[in-house]
C-alpha cells in the first residue's frame, strides 16, 4: 500500500496561503493551516486549520505536528522559533538562516554587500546626525515588520526624522537609511529553489507602485535589454543559491537610469509580482513554491502568452458598502478571456481584495482589458454598461 501524501504546515492565513490550495488540490497534497482568526482568507479554503499566534512557540509545535514541512504565507514568524522547531527536527523551508534575510533589511544589506551583490548606498543610523552623515535626502527604512510602503520613509530634513526614528523606537528595531535612487522602473526576478538546488527562474517583470503597493505588473518587462534581464535572473539564482533559499524568492529591483540592476528588496515567499504566473506561466509561483518546499521536481516557468497584465483590486472609497462579486456580470460578459482572483476579504479602502490578468499577443490590450476589470471592480467607473 502507497504511503499518505506529506502534509504541509502553512503559516498564516493571508491569500497568498488562500492561492496555494488550489495547486495542493491538483498535486493532492493536505494542507494544515495556522491562521491568525477566524474565516481569514485561507481559513476559508483549507479545512485542516489551527487558528493562533504565529509568535508562539507552542502553537507552532501544535500545527506542524505530524507535518513534513513548515512554510509560510508571511515573513514575520521570530526567528528564534524556527530555530527550535528545526532543533525539533522539523523541515522549516525557507529556514530560519535564510528568512533572516527576508525579516531584517539591516542583515540582509550587510549579506548582500559581503557577496558583492549591487543595491542601493546604505546605513544603519542611530540618531539624526548619522542620518546628515549619511547625506539628505534619503529613504529611511525600519529593519523589521514594514511591507506595503509600510516602515518607509522618505526624508528631506533633519525635521522629517522624527517620526520614522520615534517608530523605531517604539518597535524596538533599527533604522536603515538607502540613498534615494535615480530609477527608470521597478523590476522583480522571481526564482524557486528546491532542497537539492534545483532552480527555475520566471521572465524579469516590472512593476508599478501606488502609495507603497504594487499596482500593476507587466510580464515580461517591456523593452528590457535581453542582457540585463538575464543579469537579473542571475542575481536572484545567485542570493537564492548562497542564502540557502527554498522555495520562491521574489528580488524586488530598480532598473537605474544608466542602466545597471540595484537589489532593493527580498521577499522569501510567493510575491505580488508573481501573481500574473497564475494564468501566464506553465506553472504558477505558488506551484513551484509547493513543489520546492517539499523537493518536487519543479515545474517550467515558461510564459504562456506573450504578455500578462496583472492589476490589483483594492477597495475604493465606498468599498465597506460594495460587493465585489457584484462586478463580475460586466467584468466576465466583456471579457471571456480574463481572470479574476478574489481573496475573500472584507473590503476596506486601499486593502488588497483581489487581482486580475490578461494575457495575450498585444500588450496594449491587456493592459486595457486589466485596467478596466480592475477598476470596474474597485467601483472607479461607477455602473454604467459599455
Amino acid at each position: 500500500m502507497s504511503e499518505p501524501a506529506p502534509t504541509l504546515a502553512v503559516i498564516g492565513g493571508g491569500q497568498l496561503a488562500r492561492m496555494m490550495a488550489q495547486p495542493a488540490i491538483a498535486l493532492g497534497l493536505p494542507l494544515r493551516l495556522l491562521a491568525e482568526a477566524p474565516g481569514v482568507s485561507a481559513a476559508q479554503v483549507i479545512p485542516d486549520q489551527i487558528v493562533g499566534d504565529y509568535r508562539d512557540l507552542d502553537t507552532l509545535r501544535r500545527v506542524s505536528e505530524g507535518c513534513a514541512v513548515v512554510t509560510f504565507d508571511h515573513e514575520h514568524v521570530p526567528t528564534d522559533h524556527l530555530h527550535a522547531l528545526e532543533a525539533d527536527g522539523i523541515a522549516v523551508r525557507p529556514g530560519p538562516e535564510a528568512l533572516v534575510h527576508a525579516q531584517d533589511k539591516g542583515v540582509m544589506r550587510e549579506r548582500l554587500a559581503a557577496l558583492g551583490v549591487p543595491c542601493p548606498r546604505n546605513a544603519i543610523v542611530a540618531d539624526v546626525a548619522d542620518v546628515e552623515a549619511f547625506g539628505l535626502p534619503c529613504v529611511l527604512k525600519t529593519t523589521r515588520g514594514g511591507y506595503d510602503g509600510k516602515g518607509v520613509w522618505f526624508v528631506r530634513s533633519a525635521e522629517d526624522c522624527a517620526e520614522p526614528f520615534a517608530a523605531a523606537a517604539a518597535a524596538g528595531v533599527r533604522l536603515l537609511a538607502e540613498e534615494l535612487v535615480d530609477f527608470r522602473r521597478e523590476l522583480s526576478a522571481l526564482v524557486a529553489r528546491s532542497p537539492s538546488g534545483q532552480a527555475a527562474a520566471y521572465p524579469v517583470v516590472a512593476s508599478t507602485q501606488k502609495d507603497g503597493i504594487c499596482h500593476e505588473v507587466i510580464a515580461p518587462a517591456p523593452d528590457l535589454d535581453p542582457d540585463l534581464a538575464g543579469h537579473a535572473q542571475e542575481i536572484a539564482l545567485r542570493i537564492a543559491g548562497e542564502l540557502g533559499v527554498t522555495g520562491v524568492l521574489a528580488v524586488e529591483l530598480f532598473e537605474t537610469t544608466d542602466g545597471r540592476v540595484l537589489v532593493n528588496e527580498l521577499a522569501m515567499r510567493p510575491h505580488n509580482t508573481g501573481h500574473w504566473t497564475q494564468d501566464g506561466a506553465v506553472t504558477s509561483q505558488f506551484e513551484n513554491h509547493l513543489r520546492a518546499v517539499l523537493d518536487l521536481p519543479l515545474g517550467s516557468p515558461a510564459p504562456r502568452a506573450r504578455w500578462t497584465v496583472m492589476v490589483n483590486i483594492l477597495g475604493g472609497p465606498d468599498a465597506e458598502v460594495g460587493r465585489l462579486f457584484d462586478g463580475y456580470p460586466h467584468a466576465l460578459a466583456r471579457d471571456p478571456r480574463l481572470r479574476v482572483h478574489l481573496y475573500g476579504k472584507d473590503l476596506r479602502p486601499g486593502r488588497k481584495v483581489g487581482h486580475v490578468n490578461a494575457y495575450g499577443d498585444d500588450l496594449e490590450d491587456c493592459l486595457e482589458r486589466a485596467r478596466h476589470a480592475a477598476a470596474w471592480f474597485r467601483g472607479d467607473l461607477g455602473n454604467e454598461s459599455e
